[in-house]
């Protein structure tokens, strides 16, 4: 007899990344789909709608469900504070307290490289998950929020929560011309891998960066792939035709980053 599937709650399940793991999780989980915006499900889908500032919308999306892998919110790093407030922060708190609530074993955060985007602005490499936070804009500073009301939701409820410090998601990492961008190129596969792994992996609490294996990377993936077992196996170098321009140190970022990042 077949072990039964984890039911997995997927936020923003319309977005980039949600729709990505809508498509390659479900051979894998009984997969519950939640979004705002219908006309862009996947195909067959039977999407939740729910806005996640209201909590009992939230709460009645965790029936039965084992993993919650939250997507959904505001996210570009040009996000206004009332965008910020309403889905990043008010969204995410609805989401760790009905998760709290419903008996839910797991969320797992999408936070953001955006959550430590000072050290790249100033070009202050490498960075570490440990090191204190510095966010480079609202968002990033929502992101930040995040990763700590996710870590008391551990401390005084018990709950797992892994937050993934995502990278830049692209199909194709050559679309942008920056090399912090490149550096930071989060593959499809490598996506889908980095999420199996935080569903599944024993550790119950931490914060992890996922990004592709980018041989100009400035971000340690080393606790990822020893508590959660990522092994990435994509890098940007491999789809260009001219070999990566090695800086010592690492490339110049542009001042106004993360403007147009």
């Amino acid at each position: 007899m077949s072990e039964t599937k984890r039911r997995v709650l997927i936020t923003g399940a319309t977005g980039g990344v949600g729709s990505h793991l809508a498509q390659t999780l479900r051979e894998d989980y009984d997969l519950v789909l939640h979004g705002r915006h219908p006309e862009n499900a996947p195909p067959g889908a039977d999407l939740k709608l729910a806005d996640l500032d209201a909590y009992d919308e939230v709460l009645a999306l965790m029936d039965g469900v084992d993993t919650v892998v939250h997507m959904a919110g505001a996210a570009s790093p040009e996000s206004s504070w009332e965008a910020v407030l309403t889905a990043n922060i008010i969204g995410l708190r609805n989401v760790l307290e009905a998760s709290r609530e419903a008996g839910v074993r797991r969320v797992v955060f999408a936070s953001s490289n955006h959550a430590m985007g000072m050290y790249d602005r100033h070009e202050e490499w490498p960075v570490y998950p440990h090191q204190l936070p510095r966010g480079d804009s609202l968002y990033g500073v929502s992101k930040i929020f995040g990763e700590t009301l996710g870590r008391f939701y551990h401390d005084e409820h018990g709950l797992d929560v892994i937050c993934l410090r995502i990278g830049w998601f692209s199909e194709d990492p050559l679309d942008a011309a920056e090399d912090v961008l490149h550096a930071m190129w989060l593959s499809p596969r490598d996506c889908t891998h980095v999420v199996q792994r935080a569903i599944e992996a024993e550790v119950r609490f931490g914060l992890y960066y996922a990004i592709s294996d980018n041989p100009n990377r400035r971000w340690s993936l080393t606790n990822t792939a020893l508590e959660l077992g990522y092994r990435p196996q994509d890098s940007w170098t491999d789809l260009s035709e001219t070999p990566e321009d090695v800086v010592e140190g690492g490339a110049e970022v542009p001042d106004t980053w993360p403007r147009g990042s």
